[in-house]
């Protein structure tokens, strides 16, 4: 099961949309704090919309105890700062893939300890960044067509017509 970790998120909006796309796909979501919102908040469930009661989340209470709860663990760090983009690796069944807070990214200090696992999506050279939850969507699929779609094949039914 892959994993999505959220490094100090600010943005409950942004939060419960990335929680209702881990739900949509079976994957585990980690909360690292400080968060800018109450996991109550209003703004999360409403992004979340009925599907936070069936996420699989954790929460942490800093960046070193989501390292001693999950020792091992093969962490890619998305960032506009990678040389290597992010369809350049290859995500093991299990990868941890983190992003940053919304306003900063990953601390600097965090990601030249972790270059070779480093990515970044591919963007025009004067955009800032993409939307945190958008950024997530584009690196968790591209994660989840490598190990072929494991357990989401099944098709969607047409409400008034037939295939």
């Amino acid at each position: 099961m892959l994993n999505i970790v959220l490094l100090e998120p600010e943005m409950p909006a942004n939060t419960g949309n990335i929680g209702r796309t881990c739900v949509a796909t079976g994957t585990r979501l980690h909360l690292i704090e400080p968060l800018g919102f109450r996991i109550n908040d209003k703004m999360l469930k409403r992004a979340g919309l009925d599907y936070w009661e069936k996420l699989d989340v954790t929460i942490y209470d800093d960046y070193q105890d989501f390292l001693n709860k999950n020792p091992g663990a093969k962490i890619y760090m998305a960032t506009t700062k990678s040389k290597q983009k992010y369809t350049d690796v290859n995500y093991e069944e299990d990868a941890y893939i983190m992003f940053g807070k919304e306003s900063a990214g990953i601390p600097e200090e965090i990601l030249l300890e972790n270059k070779e696992t480093c990515v970044r999506i591919p963007m025009m050279p004067d955009e800032r960044s993409l939307n945190l939850s958008n950024s997530v969507a584009v690196i968790l699929y591209e994660a989840l067509r490598q190990q072929g779609f494991p357990e989401l094949e099944e098709q969607g039914q047409l409400h008034r017509y037939r295939w």
